[in-house]
């Protein structure tokens, strides 16, 4: 009985929804995304309850540049865009637990799902493969 009472806590984080990525476009490539790059991703952001759009770097022109696995960005986005080649889309769900939680964010309410289409533009230091 002591032992389930020390896992009892621990249920919550086992039953915590997962990222779920969609593969929209691919390529191959040579240099894959890793933690520690400093990438530069185009990105449309909906919430998931009614597809209403909530932020899009597409309509300032410039895609947002952060270094990927140093927490600047939600951890969706942290763990989702690993592995991914210059050029490469993908759509990102991502659950409240890998996004801002139940803290509400601008036009984003506390505890919503998140989806993003994103475009890895580039990485720093990296050309794209010619093929």
């Amino acid at each position: 009985m002591r032992f389930l009472t020390l896992l009892l806590p621990l249920l919550p984080l086992s039953l915590a929804a997962e990222v779920t990525t969609e593969y929209t476009h691919t390529n191959e490539c040579s240099r894959k995304t890793q933690k520690g790059d400093t990438i530069q991703v185009h990105y449309r952001g909906t919430l998931a309850s009614d597809g209403s759009e909530f932020d899009a770097s597409y309509n300032r022109g410039q895609p947002l540049e952060f270094t990927v696995g140093r927490g600047m960005v939600i951890q969706g986005w942290d763990n989702g865009l690993l592995d991914m080649c210059i050029g490469d889309k993908r759509k990102l769900t991502i659950p409240p637990e890998h996004g801002y939680g139940q803290r509400a964010m601008g036009a984003i309410p506390a505890g919503s799902t998140l989806v993003f289409e994103t475009e890895l533009v580039g990485i720093q230091g990296v050309e794209k493969d010619e093929l």
